[in-house]
């Protein structure tokens, strides 16, 4: 079982639009909202491994019948034989904290909003872990989700109907590519035998790059 620590307040504030050190009222609304999130979410996933072909025009797991298109997905599983597609929610539970909030103070509904952000990547995290205890592969590639690059959005729906994600974690897509429960992720993880070669992380793939408050390192942690 996954369990869950406390947010980083400095990615959190971060996410909330604040610069600088936070002040004791935004700790103070993190921590709240932290400490009533972690309570009640019901996070999961779902995975499973599937072999990798890369084509010209991008990357087809060949296992699941998915074709991931462009030009950045096909380098990332370069040297992979294989991958990992993953997804994973916070569940509907997270989506009624924010709207619960909305109702009566706006300032926690942001922080609600922002500690399921920060704790769905963590969620994320702890779960790849896991999972690479039970898939044998002695070298990975970071996670690589619809929308980094010119990798479409669109590609959600396919990836979680070869997850089987509905049934297994309840998440699902809307026509406009939206994902229910919003603090949801899917990813593709390269696999390999072998060292894989270093590559770009996902900002270096994002179209806000150089303009995005998110990517400053944290001077306190």
């Amino acid at each position: 079982m996954i369990v869950l620590e406390t947010v980083s307040i400095c990615e959190t504030a971060r996410y909330m639009g604040v610069k600088g050190d936070p002040d004791d009222n935004v700790l103070r609304l993190i921590e709240k909202a932290d400490s009533t999130a972690r309570k009640i979410i019901l996070p999961k996933y779902v995975y499973r491994v599937s072999g990798v072909e890369i084509l010209s025009g991008g990357v087809e797991l060949s296992d699941c019948g998915v074709f991931l298109s462009g030009n950045d997905i096909k380098m990332h599983p370069e040297g992979c034989g294989k991958a990992v597609i993953f997804a994973a929610t916070l569940s509907a539970e997270a989506d009624k904290l924010i709207r619960r909030a909305e109702v009566t103070d706006m300032a926690e509904a942001l922080a609600m909003d922002c500690v399921c952000s920060s704790l769905i990547e963590q969620f994320c995290d702890k779960a790849e872990e896991e999972i690479f205890r039970e898939v044998d592969a002695a070298y990975r590639t970071w996670r690589f989700s619809p929308g980094y690059g010119d990798l479409p959005i669109s590609v959600q729906e396919k990836l979680l109907i070869a997850l089987n994600a509905q049934r297994r974690i309840g998440l699902t897509v809307t026509p406009e590519n939206i994902m229910i429960p919003s603090k949801s992720v899917t990813a593709v993880i390269g696999i390999s035998e072998v060292p894989v070669r270093k590559r770009a992380g996902k900002c270096e793939f994002c179209n806000m790059r150089g303009k995005c408050a998110f990517s400053a390192q944290c001077q306190n942690e």
